[in-house]
This record gives structure tokens, C-alpha cells and sequence, in this order.
């Protein structure tokens, strides 16, 4: 059992059925909204900033802990694991730029697991200890507490940015190569993951995004190649391990220059085409701060598809 350090701290879219697979903002829409300004990462982060319900700790380290969000009720509560992204460097963002979505997400009636990670510009970041912190934290669902009464049949994830590779990566390990020093025997199963404005496919993102967000840091996240593991997408990219075992619904804002929707779009068809489940929604005039930002359409709408995810 893991001995877990508790922290304490002060302080739609109708539901009666799935999104279809493509769902794409109609042309009179998207031209209406088009001279609308986007908001800034400072529209948001000026915003009041709410607290966690409580803090745990899973690992050694600034980074090793979660912030827990609780609704109000006794529960059973329905459980989300959110992924925060900064493009996998914490000098850009870490856990507390979602706590905005996971506090709307808790007056929603859900409970929130908010991870902390090592970025590839912390010591022990990268390839591979980004990947088994998340591992580690996403795992460290079965040893809560059960006074909190966490629903954990039914866990899905969000993962926002970079969050929502590494949230899908999650999702995926267990088609990880059982080479890969990243695999595992008995990951939690997360049923399905909102990839939120994601850069899931590493190679088709690198080209589209900015450079400092993945090309520069690519060689981090991936690791070298070695004669045991030749393609360094094999176990980091979870495109290259397809189909993943979740339902992954991909939403893009349409005027996402950071993960634009080609990319939400490609994925969805590429898990398609392999047997698996996924679906792509766009959302007319917004970008890519309005994705994690309560009161906005692309946040309103996100929450209308965790309901109905958890609901399947």
C-alpha cells in the first residue's frame, strides 16, 4: 500500500446521446466568429484562483503530488484525471494553470485528480521519468483514501496540450511494448480520455505547433535510439500503438494555432481505421487558452461530454 502524505489546504451539449464521430463548426459560424480576439493565457490566469480540496503526495520531489478536487455529497463520486500541459516544461506551466477547469469541473458534481509531472527541463524529466510520474500519480487512484469515496470503476481522463498526450499515453499503456522500460503488467484502466487541444501524435505535431513547445525538447521527451528500442516513437507516441483500449474524444478550437484541429482530426481517424473508438468536435471562433477556461463554449461544451463519457 502506498503511504500517502495528506496536505490539507484553505479554502451544454445534450447528454441523451454520443457525439458523432466528426463533428465540425458549420461555415456561417466560424466566419462570425473569426475577428472575435482570442484569450490570452492572461485572461485566464488573472482570474481568482481556486484551491484543491486536498493535496497528496505520491513521489519524493516538488513534483510528487496531486491535488484532489471533491464535489459536495457523499459520492460514490465520479472520477476525472487531469493532465495539465506548458509544452511539457514546467518553466511554462504546472498543475495550478487547470485548477480554474478543475474547480468548475467540481461544482459539477465530478472529483478531480490534478497530477503533477517532472518536465524535460527538471532534473530527471523526460524520457523517462515524465512518463512514470504520470504513470505513478494516475496509478495512485487505487490507494486513495476511502473516505473520499472515489468512484474508480469509471475513470476517464483530460488532458489539455501537451496533458492530452500524455493523458492518451496513459490510456495506452497498456499497448506499450513489453521491451519498453516504460511498460507496466497492471496499469489503471482509464476508459476514455478528452483530449483537449492535444499533441498526441509527436511526429505530426512537431511540424504544426511552435518549435519551442516539441521540436526543441523532442530529443528530451523521447530518449535516444538504441539497438533494443530503434524507433523512439514506440513507446512515447501512443499513435504508434494504436488502437488505444479507451474512447478518446479529440476537441479542437478552430482557431488553435498551438494544436490545430488537423491534428485532432488525423488522430481520430487514424484510431478509426485501426478498430478503435474515437471522435473528433470542433468548436467554432476559439482557440486554445479557451479550452481549459470555465465560462467559455469550448469549456461548456468539454463538460457536456465528460457527463455523457461517464454516463456510457
Amino acid at each position: 500500500m502506498r503511504a500517502f502524505v495528506l496536505l490539507p489546504l484553505f479554502g451544454l451539449w445534450a447528454c441523451t446521446s454520443a457525439p458523432p464521430p466528426t463533428s465540425v463548426a458549420p461555415p456561417e459560424a466560424a466566419s462570425a466568429s473569426a475577428t472575435t480576439p482570442l484569450m490570452s493565457w492572461g485572461d485566464l490566469t488573472s482570474r481568482p484562483l481556486p484551491q484543491p480540496t486536498e493535496t497528496l503526495r505520491y513521489a519524493e520531489g516538488d513534483h510528487g503530488v496531486i491535488d484532489v478536487w471533491l464535489p459536495e455529497g457523499d459520492g460514490p463520486h465520479r472520477l476525472v484525471v487531469m493532465i495539465h500541459g506548458g509544452c511539457w516544461q514546467k518553466a511554462i506551466a504546472d498543475r495550478t494553470l487547470m485548477n480554474y477547469a478543475a474547480e468548475d469541473l467540481r461544482q459539477a458534481g465530478f472529483a478531480v485528480w490534478n497530477i503533477e509531472y517532472r518536465g524535460v527541463d527538471e532534473d530527471g524529466g523526460g524520457y523517462t521519468g515524465t512518463y512514470e510520474d504520470v504513470a505513478a500519480a494516475v496509478d495512485a487512484v487505487r490507494d486513495a483514501p476511502a473516505e473520499w469515496s472515489l468512484d474508480t470503476s469509471s475513470v476517464m481522463a483530460i488532458g489539455h496540450s501537451a496533458g492530452g498526450h500524455l493523458a492518451v499515453w496513459a490510456a495506452s499503456r497498456s499497448r506499450l511494448p513489453q521491451t519498453s522500460p516504460l511498460w507496466s503488467a497492471d496499469p489503471l484502466p482509464i476508459g476514455a480520455v478528452l483530449n483537449s487541444g492535444g499533441l498526441v501524435d509527436l511526429e505530426a505535431s512537431a511540424p504544426v505547433t511552435l518549435p519551442s513547445c516539441l521540436a526543441d525538447v523532442m530529443d528530451s521527451l523521447t530518449g535516444p535510439a538504441t539497438p533494443e528500442r530503434p524507433d523512439v516513437f514506440s513507446d512515447t507516441s501512443p499513435a504508434t500503438f494504436l488502437p488505444p483500449p479507451a474512447t478518446i474524444v479529440s476537441v479542437n478550437g478552430e482557431r488553435d494555432r498551438i494544436a490545430p484541429p488537423e491534428l485532432g482530426i488525423a488522430l481520430t481517424e487514424a484510431i478509426n481505421a485501426s478498430g478503435g473508438e474515437a471522435r473528433y468536435v470542433e468548436i467554432a471562433g476559439e482557440g486554445h487558452v479557451e479550452l481549459i477556461a470555465p465560462g467559455t463554449d469550448a469549456f461548456t461544451q468539454q463538460t457536456a461530454i465528460l457527463i455523457s463519457l461517464l454516463d456510457q
